[in-house]
């Protein structure tokens, strides 16, 4: 076959030999390939580093979509290795670029072979409120394979297990891209029949004869009231441990509540074999308190409530409390948290 060499001279003339092949077609150009200054210094790894980098991030750009006013786009890079440093360059070119436009954009390496390996994911954006989105977003795609993640202000950065081995994971940010870029909607229109939280309070509040610490204290003193009287601490343990507690309250933690005190119910305690049981629950500051006696409410017992202020209420008052309750357990805590 016949073949074209585009050839260089030293004087900066170009000409063309013309020969004849039993191979392929082909045209090369050695101006492509050699500096036409000799003198220059030689490029260096770094600088070919800072050129793909540069390419990789214009594609990218010109291949995204938008998503209510949004740029947004996803690019998987092959590589060798983990090159976090590279794929930064990459997202740092992408912003740059995008400076004065809204934009969201997931970068990542992948491996060139089936073979486990961890890789980086890059998440970029215009706003902390995008990546905000997406983080959340991403870490329930890629639930158990985030091993490591750190966050940077207008960018995040994670380590991801097995990344674009499987074409899902693409599709996967893809999605999250989109989804997280969507305009917020209009909170002062929700849908019909919705409720705020804080009418949900004032509801559940206007069911309960609420009481102060100082109440809550005296009638778990008193020996005159005829139904059974508990304190009943509903707070995650981390709080418990961090904020003290209070001796000889039921630590029964919010989630399993109900079940708990359902006479109905298999997972009952012993105690909650009667409606008239009168149950004091307590939180930090008497907010999710007011709605789990709400609930047990709902259920028949009719004599719940909750303490205004919580324990913090509680504790301002000058009440007996435990700031060391880490290394016991009350007995009742000690029945477990399966339903």
């Amino acid at each position: 076959m016949i073949g074209f060499r585009t050839v260089v001279s030293p004087d900066g003339s170009v000409q063309s030999n013309r020969s004849t092949t039993t191979g392929p077609a082909y045209v090369t150009n050695d101006a492509a390939l050699v500096p036409r200054n000799l003198g220059s210094a030689l490029r260096t790894l770094d600088d070919v580093r800072m050129q793909v980098s540069q390419e990789i991030a214009v594609h990218t750009i010109t291949k995204a979509k938008v998503q209510d006013g949004v740029r947004i786009g996803v690019r998987l890079v092959m590589s060798n290795g983990d090159d976090e440093d590279f794929l930064r360059q990459v997202a740092a070119r992408i912003q740059h670029q995008l400076t004065l436009h809204e934009h969201l954009f997931a970068v990542a390496t992948t491996a060139q072979s089936a073979i486990t390996a961890p890789s980086t994911l890059i998440i970029c954006g215009s706003s902390q409120d995008y990546v905000q989105r997406a983080v959340l977003l991403a870490s329930s795609k890629f639930i158990g394979r985030i091993v490591a993640a750190t966050n940077e202000d207008d960018r995040w950065v994670a380590t991801v297990q097995d990344l674009g081995i499987s074409p899902y994971d693409e599709d996967a940010l893809w999605d999250v891209v989109r989804k997280a870029s969507r305009s917020p909607m209009d909170p002062l229109v929700p849908p019909p029949g919705a409720k705020g939280i804080d009418e949900i309070l004032s509801e559940a509040r206007a069911k309960l004869q609420r009481i102060s610490a100082l109440q809550a204290f005296d009638e778990l003193r008193e020996s005159q009231v005829g139904a059974p009287t508990f304190l009943v601490d509903i707070r995650p343990q981390a709080q418990r441990d961090r904020e003290g507690g209070i001796h000889g309250s039921l630590i029964i933690e919010r989630n399993v509540l109900e079940w708990r005190f359902d006479p109905r119910c298999a997972s009952r305690l012993a105690i909650a074999d009667r409606y008239d049981l009168r149950i004091i629950i307590f939180c930090q500051e008497g907010y999710t308190s007011s709605l789990a006696a709400y609930s047990l409410q709902q259920i028949g017992l009719l004599n719940a409530t909750d303490i205004i202020g919580g324990y913090e209420a509680w504790k301002s008052a000058g009440l007996p409390i435990d700031l060391d309750r880490r290394e016991s357990r009350s007995l009742v805590s000690l029945a477990g948290s399966f339903v």
